[in-house]
């Protein structure tokens, strides 16, 4: 312990030393010792009053102009000065020890409390059941694995290799739509039309991803899907279909006044195929969305 040495070389310096020499070393040695105190005071408990403080340790005056006699009583003091010193050293220090360890007790509690929650094993009598894991655990679980019988299935379709990258794009995505995988027909017909938007096939493309997200139960994106069809492309082979198959969109959504405009203006703008190839497609989608 530093008080135990401390007390030892006073103890030896008050022996060894004359009375007068022992004064001057001592009072400088004990004002050294209190000014240490402060510093160690301020470490500790920043902020305290300054009264009690002084602002930095200063180095050591020169020596002291010898005293000629000390008395007794001078050294007690001195020496009770010294012992309180320690005391409150001792006493800081152990306040130092005892907020580290009230620290770490505080960290291994954050820590514990940011850690994910663990589901205790069952145990062989059912005696207790598993706690639900948290949100956050839950979200972050890896996806299910796909259905091997689909991944199988998607890999029989094979692409079409005629020399024509966009007439074989269209096929294959066809094919997949033909076969009920929806999801990967979307990804493909997509493709395709990003990759060949100038190309005719484009306008099959596009009319027939929006068919795909109908037949998927997804007529808000299918009601996207077909309209821009119309739109960027209103004098395609399938764009009178894709206002056909918008309209059934609409229905599903619940807005049979606008699938009635949409087959108003399929009407206007496509007067023969509408009374011709897409005649009875027509009606029916009058009769679902109530037409007058």
């Amino acid at each position: 312990m530093k008080t135990f040495g401390i007390t030892i070389l006073l103890t030896s310096l008050l022996i060894s030393t004359p009375v007068s020499a022992q004064n001057v070393n001592i009072d400088q040695r004990v004002d050294r010792l209190e000014q240490e105190m402060r510093a160690v005071q301020r470490k500790v408990f920043p902020g305290g009053s300054t009264r009690y403080f002084e602002p930095e340790i200063t180095a050591e005056s020169g020596p002291a102009s010898p005293t000629t006699a000390i008395t007794t009583s001078a050294v007690t003091d001195l020496i009770a000065r010294v012992d309180a010193l320690e005391a409150s050293l001792a006493n800081l220090t152990g306040q130092v020890e005892e907020n580290g360890f009230r620290l770490k007790k505080i960290e291994d509690r954050l820590a514990a409390t940011e850690a994910p929650a663990v589901s205790p094993p069952a145990t062989s009598n059912n005696e207790s059941a598993p706690l639900a894991a948290p949100k956050k655990a839950q979200a972050a679980a890896p996806e299910a694995a796909p259905d091997p019988k689909r991944v199988v299935g998607v890999a029989a379709i094979i692409m079409p290799d005629t020399g024509d990258a966009a007439e074989d794009a269209y096929i294959y995505g066809y094919r997949l739509w033909e076969s009920q995988f929806y999801p990967e027909a979307q990804a493909q017909l997509k493709k395709m039309v990003e990759d060949h938007a100038s190309h005719p096939r484009a306008s099959f493309a596009q009319n027939l991803l929006g068919r795909a997200y109908l037949d998927d139960s997804k007529p808000a994106l299918a009601s996207v899907a077909l309209y821009e069809n119309y739109q960027k492309r209103p004098r395609g082979e399938r764009s009178p279909d894709s206002l056909y198959f918008l309209s059934t969109a609409l229905v599903q959504l619940g807005k049979k006044s606008d699938a009635c405009r949409v087959l108003a203006e399929m009407q206007d703008v496509y007067p023969e195929v509408a009374s011709g190839r897409l005649a009875d497609r027509v009606a029916s989608g009058k009769a679902a969305a109530n037409c007058k």
